[in-house]
This record gives C-alpha cells, structure tokens and sequence, in this order.
C-alpha cells in the first residue's frame, strides 16, 4: 500500500492544508471562488466514496474506525457516524472526562439545543496546572471535533471549594491531654 503518514506528518499536513485554505479563502475573484467550489465538490465525492466503502463493513469494523481519530472525523464530516450530535458531545465529554478528572476537573453535559452544547466543568480549587482558557478551549476542540455541526459550545465554569476539615471539639482535645497526664 506504499508508505504510510505518522500521526506527526499527518498532523504537519493537516496545518499546511489549513494554511492554504486559508490563503485561497482571503484571496477575492473568480478563481477562488472556483478552487473552492472545486474543494467542495472533491469532499463530496471522498464522502461518497466512503459511504459506499461503509456500506460492506460490519459494526464491529465501524467501531474500529470510529476509535482512529482521522477515520471519526472523517465519518463525522461526511456525515457518516451512526449516532445522533446528543450522543456524540455524550462521547466527548466520556473522553474529556478519562482526560481531566484525574486533574481534579469534572465535565458534565448541561444539554444541547438550537445548535449550542452547554457543558458545566467544575474544577477543585486551581483544578489541574491549567488555566480556565486552556481547559475551556480544550473542551471546546474536543466537542466540536466529534460535533462539527454545533454553531457553538458554551462552557459554564464551577468553582468547587474541597469541604475544609470539620473542627475538632475542644472537649476532645483537652480529654486526650488530661488522658495523657
């Protein structure tokens, strides 16, 4: 099958692809127009081709691919995962979830509607060595990755204070100290 990309020269061609897309989009006339459109019409096809593909693979195969990331979000972008945005956001926050909470952050679904996900993140004090941006922003790339028909993700930010130590009463301690004379 020839040589194949790491994830590393995956992930480089991905940005370049961006960059380039980027630089056609801010370019004004007809010809960007048309290597848009020829953009769009390319990705029709490769949705295409990848549905027929879809269509001779048993679940368990599906399962497979939906857990290789360039393969979900091509099934996403094309509109090919068989489960609903509701269930997808639902698997973001499970893999945010395996991610933060052993940074004392947790993740909850709020719900979704008219195109927005609202998600409450509490966090333990600082939480994690993150800042509220950095966690918010990943959470946002996280949803929208497996849900990129959303128009936003709102993310309300809970401060959790840890309950402080209930206060010994002084009868025990001065018992201890006379127990000890």
């Amino acid at each position: 099958m020839g040589d194949r990309l790491d994830d590393a020269a995956l992930e480089q061609r991905l940005a370049l692809l961006d960059q380039l897309l980027e630089q056609v989009e801010q370019s004004p006339g007809p010809a960007t127009r048309a290597a848009l459109e020829a953009v769009r019409l390319l990705t029709g096809v490769y949705g295409e081709a990848l549905a027929r593909v879809l269509r001779h693979v048993p679940a368990d195969v599906l399962e497979d691919f939906r857990s290789d990331e360039l393969l979900r979000h091509l099934l996403v972008l094309h509109g090919l995962d068989p489960d609903s945005v509701v269930d997808r956001v639902q698997r973001a926050v499970a893999e945010l979830t395996a991610r933060l909470e052993p940074e004392g952050v947790q993740v909850r679904l709020l719900g979704v509607a008219d195109g927005t996900a609202r998600l409450r993140v509490a966090a333990a004090g600082c939480g994690c060595g993150r800042s509220a941006e950095a966690v918010q922003q990943a959470i946002t790339e996280t949803v929208l990755a497996l849900a990129p028909e959303l128009d936003q993700v709102r993310v309300e930010l809970e401060q959790r204070t840890e309950p402080a130590a209930a206060p010994i009463p002084v009868d025990a301690v001065l018992s201890r100290v006379r127990s000890a004379r």
